[in-house]
């Protein structure tokens, strides 16, 4: 091996998926293949930030896809900057060995203002006048101009949304293959697998076909890893298990006095400040925050008789997933196999807020899987994305109003321990000499800095 590391996150990945794979069976048969212990909660944030640290959500802090920022009184999702996540990086702990170690990180979350040399992430251009543009952010800047004019600008609808597709994957792939000969270290995040699997379950004959083109769309880059004799090394975050109910914990959590609104322009907002009690759903994940401690064991009681809801976890039963750090809720709320949490919170569409029709995954108080569909109950909604986007290109603002409020079409959802390996992530490694039987995500950092030939903190 040339002492180059590529690693995938492919996320969704699993043993059942693998077999409609025929180029990462492959590798895996280079090399070797295990089951991988995940974290609670089961989602993208969670899961990279323990890989690169290689600790739980209770020392890294980053407790789900987003939380409540007690300080500020704000529910923010898929905020962005490095300094989240607390702890030292893999790449910063090989650097303490091997200064000048090159790092290239292709869409990992929590990219921006980290050390990394090479960084490519999902960043939209907010204009002064509302309109919002396809872009990403890079580092060095001239990196920006170098992936667009080679691969076009970043295909933001087609990486969530609607419109979601493979396209994006391809254009993450292609920003790898330029990185990859110039980084030692080279995270790459696939997402494709995230789309169809919600939106139609990983039983799904679709689910298959996106395993096969998602196979397809990597294999540029596994071949080229292989050309310049790198460790490769793909992985999952979770797998996505089949969706059948949605849970309204805000609502209950509004039906019985707890949760408050306030209305502006006929459109209701979730108040934080005021509201006794108030989830931000993620998933099969929900963090439920409790302003006054007299209201926690009613809380508590409420959600347990929830339907829907499997685990009700206080401050001490969170810590046996080593889940208790200050930013997650004072109860965390576990679905059932099938369930999965909603985040609305108003009772009549016609109040819902504007953004609950549109792709907007910074404004919204939760996780929102119904983003990845055009609204089957309006028959136009398609002729009026078209209009939308001619809009756009025209220069002019436009807002995507074709998100439908009923969550009813989501098919696959994820956030709770697998209930078996075949369902569950996994890691497929095409260096034989680094086999393991089985590994944990608090593990892989480690594994990771043995491939870098340098000793993990505990052992230095």
């Amino acid at each position: 091996m040339s002492g180059k590391l590529l690693v995938i996150d492919l996320v969704g990945l699993t043993p059942r998926l693998l077999e409609h794979m025929p180029r990462l069976r492959r590798l895996a048969g280079d090399g070797w293949q295990a089951p991988m212990d995940t974290v609670l909660p089961a989602v993208t944030c969670s899961v990279q930030s323990t890989i690169l640290t290689g600790t739980p959500p209770r020392d890294h802090g980053a407790v789900g896809n987003g939380w409540y920022f007690r300080d500020l009184g704000e529910i923010f999702l898929w905020r962005q900057h490095n300094r989240l996540v607390q702890g030292e990086k893999v790449w910063e702990t090989i650097r303490r060995h091997r200064p000048g170690y090159r790092v290239a990180n292709v869409c990992w979350w929590y990219a921006m203002g980290a050390t990394t040399d090479w960084t490519v992430t999902p960043r939209p251009i907010y204009y002064a006048d509302g309109k919002k543009a396809p872009d990403c952010y890079t580092r060095p800047p001239e990196l920006h101009d170098e992936l667009t004019g080679a691969l076009g600008e970043f295909p933001l609808f087609q990486y969530w949304g609607p419109t979601a597709t493979i396209r994006s994957s391809e254009w993450i792939v292609g920003a790898a293959r330029r990185l990859l000969p110039r980084a030692d270290l080279t995270l790459t995040y696939i997402p494709h697998l995230d789309y169809d699997l919600q939106r139609y379950g990983p039983d799904s004959a679709q689910a298959r076909a996106a395993a096969r083109d998602v196979d397809a769309a990597i294999t540029p880059l596994l071949d080229d890893a292989d050309a310049l004799g790198a460790t490769t090394v793909v992985l999952s975050e979770y797998g996505i298990t089949n969706a059948d109910r949605p849970v309204d914990v805000n609502r209950m959590l509004r039906r019985e006095g707890l949760l408050e609104v306030y209305t502006q322009d006929g459109m209701e907002y979730l108040d934080p400040w005021a509201s006794r009690a108030f989830a931000v759903a993620d998933h099969q994940v929900a963090h439920v925050y409790v302003n006054d401690p007299a209201d926690l064991t009613r809380v508590q009681k409420l959600c347990e008789e929830l339907g829907g809801v499997d685990l009700v976890l206080d401050r001490a039963q969170q810590a046996s997933y080593e889940l208790d750090h200050e930013r997650a809720g004072d109860l965390v709320l576990v679905a059932d196999p099938t369930a999965w949490f909603t985040y609305y919170y108003w009772y009549d569409d016609s109040r819902a807020p504007d953004f609950a029709r549109g792709v907007e995954i910074h404004r919204k108080p939760g996780y929102d899987p119904a983003e990845l569909f055009f609204d089957p109950d309006d028959r136009a909604v398609k002729a009026k994305a078209a209009l939308t986007l001619a809009r756009k290109k025209a220069g002019l603002r436009y807002a995507m109003k074709v998100v439908p409020l009923d969550p009813a079409p989501v098919r696959g959802t994820h956030g709770r321990l697998p209930a078996d390996d075949d369902n569950g992530p996994m890691l497929l490694c095409n260096d034989a000499g680094t086999s393991r039987t089985r590994i944990g995500a608090t593990q892989v950092r480690d594994l990771l800095l043995e491939m870098a030939g340098v000793p993990s903190p505990e052992e230095a």
